[in-house]
């Protein structure tokens, strides 16, 4: 099956539940503020501001669930993934995602996910006609004109490639609405981000 190059993107969800705040809550601003913390699912706004930035991959795994016409508030996503073993809370910190305990979530959804660390920017069109890949990049990736300080620390989700040959990713900490929805970039611009390393999981 050829790469995925038009049709429509997946639903966007960022990893806070108010995408107009997320470059205040990025400035510092605290994310108990958030007025829509209540819908994310967390037991409180102590615990909503305690996993917001951690959830990136609770984000994308969202937005590849709906995709499939399956809704779930990030909180619900996150402590499903959690009884998998793809966070660990320690006295440290929280620690996730952890691919193999989404991976094995989705396996009892009967989804065939599969993490990959071998992977290239230039691979990724290839994969994608059959896949949509949660992708491990740096943070910076908002502002791709800029020199990255290193690869990985943050989840994207890549879901097509455009007519121009550029990557089509949604960014659930993307400050603008540029940064944050169907972003384009060509594979040499994502792989100066691109830490090698995802989850496919099969449409």
């Amino acid at each position: 099956m050829p790469p995925q190059r038009s049709g429509v993107a997946p639903p966007y969800f960022a990893q806070w539940e108010s995408p107009r705040l997320v470059r205040a809550f990025l400035a510092g601003r605290p994310a108990e503020t958030d007025p829509l913390w209540p819908e994310s699912g967390a037991a409180s706004a102590a615990q909503y501001a305690l996993w917001a930035d951690h959830l990136c991959g609770m984000a994308c795994l969202k937005m590849a669930m709906a995709a499939r016409g399956e809704i779930f508030p990030i909180h619900s996503l996150r402590r499903l993934v959690q009884r998998h073993g793809g966070y660990v809370e320690t006295p440290q910190g929280i620690k996730g995602l952890i691919y193999a305990g989404a991976v094995a979530w989705l396996e009892t959804q009967g989804i065939a996910a599969k993490t990959r660390v071998d992977l290239t920017a230039g691979k990724l069109a290839g994969l994608l006609g059959r896949h949509m890949i949660i992708a491990s990049v740096h943070p910076a990736i908002r502002r791709p004109e800029q020199a990255p300080p290193g690869r990985g620390g943050h989840l994207v989700l890549v879901f097509g490639v455009d007519p121009m040959g550029r990557l089509r990713f949604h960014n659930p900490s993307g400050d603008s609405v540029a940064t944050r929805r169907d972003v384009r970039l060509t594979p040499r611009q994502f792989g100066r981000f691109f830490a090698g390393r995802g989850m496919l999981l099969p449409r």
